[in-house]
């Protein structure tokens, strides 16, 4: 009688057949068998297969004798609602325990994403159980560990678990080897990955896909297609799962990995090439009758869209039987990538009228898709109707802001932020410190370091590069060198900007001090790091250090880089030696505008107008197209030169034929050139017509040329606006009394001393520098 219960249970378990079973349940308690620990067993795992958790810790409850096999129905009861507190709690009062056990408490904290405890519970199994002995892992056990320590990017655990499936003779176990790869793939170790691949005897579809994937997650993909076309040389089965990572290789490798041969003349496929096509796999998915897979349909068009082919896309999107909210998800995502936010709003529309309620990824993908396309406006206006913003929507709202420069709206933007108790991460951190640091913000960007302190980022390198980069920027160096002396390990980036830090704050001398610690302590500088520390020599005239420097860069091979040669370029220009600035110049391979506009300005500084004049000329004939520092260049060089007709033929065609609107700098030029001629009738047409007349710089020049042509009435107009502008400096006050005393005005000379004294306005002194033996000193002449 009991074995026919035992069986109709058993089917009852196998249907989940909740109402059969209570029947067959109230058939065993009016035979009196409710002491069947065997029959009691199977109605446990019936309730709990078909949900009724109450029932079934009922059925326990009222089992006089449990064994093992009881208590593991049970807690595998617990465990399938992800009832962890409760599982753990029962596993505790276990009489002893067994494999299944273990592996049925593990794979739930696995699933409800408690791993670091999950191996925790595996160590407690193979050291000792509460009877103080090991209980021997399965096939299930590892397989669970493996997934732990992936997901912990645990990879000594990993590592010496791998040791120990060996040992137990498991590694051929294709269920632990497929957790294996992944393990591996996951902590970036791929030639481990590789080796266990290579010695699988019988490797499945599960296994080369596991494999891809992890190919392509190093960027791979050339090497994980190959992987495809060993598998269809091998006659393995394709299925939807396999199908869609390899079209995930194929998105990751981009527009340039899209070139692919496939022979589709029999059901496997074989002869492929190297470089498999994204749409020769979606021809192959047609033939083997997935085109109306959802999720195969999903990974195409994802690998349409970046690809950046949204005709291709719109195919496969209207031809779907049935859409998701993934599939709207990544058409708007793929317009977002093409820079075209009507469209995606478009599809985020049609897709709310289709009845699909947008979700956090719909909301960021749009946020990413007004970010691209500068729309910030209608960005801002998408995250407003969000009823919830996760922190990534916040991060990327912030980043819109930063990324337009609106540093403002950022900094208020994160105060609402924080009033509504979303904690920021590092990268909230770093896009609100960049804001500050553009705006000057110091006791904000202090404000925002306390709470990096309050949320545990004290020891965050990004945070950190951010925060030096706000003092550096706020001329707060003792704080910035505070940061990074608190680091405890240091990169690249925070040496770079600690040096850009120096100097921006014109402390030049300290920065060369550290790039030699820099170099001392084993950090190889980056291209960023060599134009900062060029730039620091440019502006001590340390002709020595930068050829040093510029050594050492070529040691390093750097030489190449254009941003590195442009400083190189700045700083024997500013050191006098323009030759050596034009030699390296010419030997430059390639060269863009802010390399011209270097040489350039290179030769105006050093009083060589007619070869820059000539250099302009040769970047016009490049095909280089000039831009406003390139004029400002040019018109200094004829300004110092004394090329007027030249300067004004160039300042009349940066409108007209270069479309460059002239700026204040380029009025200045202009008026210079003409000034230091003594053509002050059309100096004061210029000035007349100009859009910027509230400069010191522009009268400031006029007084100067005025003061050396005596053109007396044009000097005290352009001392008048002076006075008005910038009544603290001193070089209007000191001209006009030159010019008067150079004219034996002796009484109007008295004047304007005495008007600069009663405004307590004081000359700064001069100074020069000198260099000796590598040291620079610099020397301030005595006050008069």
């Amino acid at each position: 009688m009991e074995r026919n219960l035992v069986n109709v249970l058993q089917e009852c378990i196998t249907k989940k057949a909740l109402l059969t079973g209570k029947v067959i349940h109230a058939r065993t308690l009016r035979l009196r068998l409710f002491s069947d620990t065997f029959l009691s067993n199977h109605l446990i795992e019936l309730y709990s297969n078909c949900h009724d958790i109450a029932s079934a810790y009922h059925v326990f409850d009222k089992t006089p004798h449990k064994n093992i096999f009881s208590w593991n129905a049970i807690l595998a009861a617990f465990c399938k609602t992800n009832n962890f507190q409760r599982a753990s709690r029962l596993f505790l009062q276990m009489p002893q325990r067994n494999a299944v056990s273990f592996n049925t408490l593990i794979s739930t904290m696995l699933r409800c994403g408690y791993p670091r405890q999950a191996l925790d519970t595996y160590y407690s199994m193979i050291l000792h159980d509460h009877h103080g002995l090991p209980v021997k892992p399965s096939h299930i056990t590892f397989a669970s560990v493996f997934s732990a320590s992936a997901a912990l990017l645990d990879a000594h655990s990993g590592r010496t678990n791998h040791a120990l499936v060996v040992k137990v003779g498991l590694d051929s176990n294709i269920y632990v080897v497929n957790t294996l790869l992944t393990m591996y793939a996951k902590c970036g170790l791929h030639g481990d990955a590789l080796r266990v691949f290579r010695d699988i005897p019988d490797p499945n579809g599960v296994t080369f896909t596991t494999m891809m994937v992890g190919l392509a997650q190093m960027n791979q993909v050339k090497e994980a297609l190959e992987l495809f076309r060993l598998m269809l040389r091998k006659g393995i089965r394709l299925d939807s799962v396999s199908l869609s990572s390899v079209l995930g290789v194929c998105a990751k490798g981009g527009p340039g990995r899209r070139d692919v041969e496939v022979d589709l003349s029999d059901h496997h496929c074989h002869g492929l090439s190297s470089k498999v096509h994204g749409r020769q796999i979606h021809a192959l998915s047609v033939k083997l009758g997935f085109e109306k897979d959802l999720h195969l349909s999903n990974s195409l068009l994802d690998m349409y869209a970046k690809a950046g082919d949204m005709d291709s896309a719109e195919k496969v999107f209207v031809n779907l039987n049935q859409h998701s909210v993934v599939s709207w998800n990544i058409m708007i995502a793929g317009y977002g990538n093409r820079c075209n936010s009507e469209k995606a709003a478009e599809y985020l529309q049609r897709m709310q009228c289709c009845g699909y309620e947008p979700d956090d990824v719909t909301y960021i993908n749009m946020l990413a898709a007004c970010v691209k396309s500068g729309d910030v406006k209608t960005g801002r206006q998408i995250f407003d109707c969000m009823p919830c913003p996760s922190l990534t929507s916040w991060n990327a709202i912030l980043s819109a802001y930063n990324q337009s420069a609106d540093h403002k709206e950022a900094v208020r933007l994160f105060r609402k932020m924080q009033f509504q108790y979303q904690h920021p991460d590092r990268t909230t951190l770093a896009i609100i410190l960049s804001s500050c640091a553009e705006l000057g913000l110091l006791d904000a960007g202090k404000q925002v370091h306390a709470a990096s302190q309050k949320f545990g980022f004290y020891d965050d390198v990004y945070v950190a590069s951010s925060l030096i980069n706000v003092y550096s920027k706020c001329g707060e160096m003792q704080l910035s060198n505070h940061v990074f002396s608190k680091l405890p390990e240091l990169d690249v980036v925070c040496w770079t900007l600690m040096l850009a830090g120096f100097s921006i704050n014109s402390l030049d001398q300290h920065a060369l001090l550290f790039f030699k610690h820099m170099r001392q302590y084993g950090f190889f500088p980056s291209e960023f790091s060599f134009a900062t520390i060029v730039s620091s020599c440019a502006k001590l005239s340390s002709l020595f250090q930068g050829q040093q420097i510029h050594a050492q860069i070529t040691k390093d091979g750097f030489l190449n880089d254009i941003f590195v040669g442009s400083s190189l370029i700045e700083m024997y220009c500013k050191c006098g030696d323009v030759h050596g600035a034009r030699c390296f110049f010419d030997m430059m391979p390639c060269k863009n505008t802010v390399t011209w506009n270097e040489m350039i300005h290179g030769y105006a500084k050093n009083g060589y107008g007619h070869e820059a004049l000539c250099l302009y000329n040769d970047m016009i004939s490049s095909g280089e197209k000039p831009d406003d520092i390139t004029f400002v260049a040019v018109l200094t060089a004829c300004s110092h030169s004394a090329l007027i007709d030249e300067g004004l033929e160039i300042f009349n065609a940066m409108s007209q034929k270069f479309e460059v609107v002239p700026k204040l700098d380029h009025y200045t030029c202009i008026i210079d050139c003409l000034s230091r001629a003594a053509r002050f009738h059309e100096v004061e047409i210029i000035l007349d017509s100009m859009p910027c007349k509230d400069d010191a710089v522009v009268w400031e020049v006029v007084l100067s040329s005025c003061r050396i042509h005596a053109n007396l009435s044009l000097a005290k107009r352009a001392a008048d606006e002076l006075y008005r502008l910038d009544p603290q400096n001193s070089a209007s006050y000191v001209l006009l009394s030159n010019m008067y005393s150079s004219l034996g005005r002796w009484d109007e000379a008295h004047v304007v001393r005495d008007l600069m004294s009663d405004n307590r306005v004081r000359k700064d002194p001069g100074y020069s520098r000198s260099e000796c033996k590598n040291d620079m000193q610099m020397i301030l002449e005595n006050e008069q």
